[in-house]
Order: structure tokens, then sequence, then C-alpha cells
């Protein structure tokens, strides 16, 4: 195995922090500073592998700070943008049209449609108010288990 330049290694440990696979950086590696490594030498830069255990600490915290960075940074990558989605969404819906593919166009207009009503999301549209908009009243009752099972009858009809 060949020694790593520091920009090497630095290129490796921030790549794997933004959870590129060890293929993909050996791929990367190679086109962007024409060196071949091994996926050995990658997995020595990744602290969440064990044969990373002597991996120096200033490498450590390049790896922690770089995928905190990268995990609270979306609005630097595209597609995380509805806007961006929507737009390539309208030129290939259109794109579709053009070539008559109705079928492939009823798909998109779909997925638009998913996107914009946040199907994707896992946001809770919840509003519990009572009346006016106030807190919803609540009533503790005590009872015994045959007067709950009468209200429970009288309630179901």
């Amino acid at each position: 195995m060949a020694a790593l330049s520091t920009e090497v290694k630095a290129f490796i440990v921030q790549s794997l922090a933004c959870y590129e696979s060890p293929a993909k950086v050996i791929e990367l590696v190679k086109v962007e500073f024409g060196v071949t490594v091994s996926r050995q030498q990658v997995s020595q830069y990744s602290p969440c592998n064990a044969m990373a255990a002597k991996l120096s600490k200033k490498w450590v915290d390049l790896f922690h700070a770089t995928r905190a960075r990268f995990q609270s940074d979306t609005a630097d990558i595209p597609i995380a943008n509805k806007a961006y989605r929507l737009r390539v969404l309208n030129r290939m819906a259109e794109s579709t049209e053009k070539v008559k593919n109705f079928g492939m166009t009823a798909q998109l207009l779909e997925q638009a449609a998913k996107e914009v009503g946040d199907a994707y999301t896992n946001k809770l549209k919840v509003e519990s108010t009572g009346k006016d908009g106030g807190p919803i009243k609540t009533e503790t009752v005590s009872m015994t288990p045959q007067e709950a099972a009468e209200a429970y009858k009288k309630m179901m009809g």
C-alpha cells in the first residue's frame, strides 16, 4: 500500500463522513487524484470501522465535524429543495407529454401532487382544539366497571 498524502486522506475521511460507500470513495480518489487505493486503505479512515482503531484524533475530529455539517446542511443539495424537485418533475412531464407517453406523464403528475401535498414527509397535521379555538374540555369521572359498561352501551346506541 502506497503512502497517501494528507490531501487524499482528508478527501477519504470527508467522503466517508458524507455516507459515500468505500467503493465510491475508491472511484472518486482515482478520478480526483489519479491515485489507486484499496478498500482496506479507505476503511482505515472511517471511525465507524474496526480497521480504524488506530486512526488519529485529527481524522476522527474531521470525520465527525464533516458528518455533523453534512447532516445539518441540506440546503446545498438541490434535490433537497421542494421547488427544485417540482421544476425537474415539470420538465420531465412536459418531455413525456411531447412524445405522447401519457402513462409516464400521469405518473409524474401524481408524483408532483404527492410532493406538493407533503406525502413524503412525516409531518402530522392535526388540530386539537375545543370550542372557539380554546382547549379541549376534559372531565374525569369515577365509575364502577358496571356503570362504565352501561355508559358505553348507551353511547354506542
